[in-house]
C-alpha cells in the first residue's frame, strides 16, 4: 500500500475524501436478489459498519454515496432512512432502475414513487442503470429516454454499470441528452483488462462533456492487479481530465479484495501524479459537484 505521505500528497489538501461508491443492505429486512451465503459477504452492513470501515482510512472521509444495492421500493426507502438519520455518513443515496412499462408516468420506474415524496426526494442524488448482462446497444431497456430526461429535468445524475461492449451505446445516450450527467460506475471495466477496445469505448463516453466516471470495482487479488489498475486509471485520466473522475471503494464489496484503506493506499497509487487541484477533484471535488449540490426539490416532470 502507499505510505502515508504519499496519499495525503496525492489528496491535494482536500480536508477528507468523498467517497463516491459505497452500498448498505439488510437481507433480514429485505430480499436482496443476488445475495448468496457463498459470496462471503455480511447479511447486514449499515452506517455504523461503513463508518468503522472509513475510519482505517488514511485520510478522513468524511461523506459518502450510497448505491443501493437493489432493486426494490421497500429497499430504497430503508436505504433513505439510513442515509438521512446518520449525517455525514453514507450521505447522497442512488436508486436502481427497474422500469414499470404498465406505468407510463413512471419515468424512474421503481423509483419514482420515492422521488415524487417530497420528504425522501432530496435525499436521491441519481438513478443507476445497472445493466451488464443486457443487450450490447441497451435497446432491452424499456423507457430509457424518459428516464434520462426526467433525472436531467429534477438536476440528478444517471449511473450506468456497464460492460465494456455497452460504453459505445452510453456515450450515443449522452450524446442525445447533453444536458444530463452520466457517470459511468468501475470506468466501465471493473476488474478487466484495459485493452484497446475498452479505451476506444471509453474515449468515445469522454467525447460527451457531461460524461464522467468512477475510479471503482477495479482491484482484484492477483499479484500483477497493479500495473493493470495504474493502466486502467491513467487512460482514464488521459480521456476525461481528473474534473470528470471520482474515487469510489465498493465497499463492502471491496473487502472481500482488500481492507478499506488499502483499498484507498491501492488507488492512490495506481493514479498518475496529480496536482492539488486535480487530486481535489478525484477525491472529492468531482462527487460532491455531482451528487452534493444540486437541488433536488422541485417536482418531477410527469409525461
Amino acid at each position: 500500500m502507499a505510505s502515508h505521505n504519499g496519499v495525503n500528497r496525492l489528496f491535494g489538501g482536500t480536508g477528507g475524501v468523498v467517497d463516491g461508491h459505497v452500498h448498505l443492505w439488510d437481507t433480514a429486512a429485505m430480499r436482496i436478489s443476488w445475495f448468496r451465503d457463498d459470496l462471503g459477504l455480511p447479511p447486514r452492513v449499515g452506517p455504523g459498519d461503513l463508518a468503522r470501515a472509513v475510519a482505517t482510512s488514511p485520510v478522513p472521509v468524511r461523506a459518502a454515496v450510497a448505491v443501493q444495492a437493489a432493486d426494490t421500493e421497500g429497499e430504497s426507502r430503508w436505504l433513505l432512512r439510513q442515509s438521512a438519520a446518520h449525517v455525514p455518513l453514507p450521505g447522497p443515496v442512488v436508486l436502481q432502475y427497474d422500469a414499470r412499462p404498465t406505468e407510463p408516468d413512471a419515468w424512474a420506474g421503481m423509483a419514482q414513487a420515492v422521488i415524487d415524496d417530497g420528504a425522501t426526494a432530496p435525499g436521491v442524488a441519481g438513478v443507476r442503470l445497472a445493466v451488464p448482462g443486457g443487450a450490447a446497444d441497451l435497446s432491452d431497456v424499456a423507457g430509457l429516454d424518459a428516464l434520462c430526461e426526467g433525472l436531467a429535468a429534477t438536476g440528478r445524475v444517471l449511473e450506468t454499470l456497464v460492460r465494456p461492449e455497452q460504453l459505445a451505446a452510453v456515450a450515443a445516450l449522452a450524446a442525445r441528452h447533453p444536458t444530463l450527467d452520466v457517470v459511468v460506475c468501475h470506468l466501465g471495466l471493473g476488474t478487466g483488462e484495459p485493452d484497446a477496445s475498452w479505451r476506444d469505448a471509453l474515449a468515445a463516453v469522454a467525447a460527451r462533456r457531461r460524461a464522467h466516471a468512477k475510479l471503482s470495482g477495479l482491484f482484484t487479488t492477483s499479484r500483477d492487479d497493479a500495473g493493470r489498475v495504474a493502466a486502467a486509471a491513467r487512460a482514464a485520466v488521459d480521456l476525461l481530465g481528473p474534473e470528470r473522475l471520482l474515487f469510489g471503494s465498493d465497499w463492502p464489496m471491496s473487502a472481500r479484495v482488500a481492507p478499506y484503506a488499502e483499498i484507498v493506499g491501492r488507488t492512490a497509487a495506481a493514479l498518475p501524479p496529480l496536482d492539488d487541484g486535480a487530486a481535489a477533484a478525484v477525491w472529492s471535488g468531482t462527487a460532491e459537484r455531482l451528487y452534493g449540490a444540486a437541488t433536488r426539490t422541485s417536482p418531477a416532470p410527469r409525461g
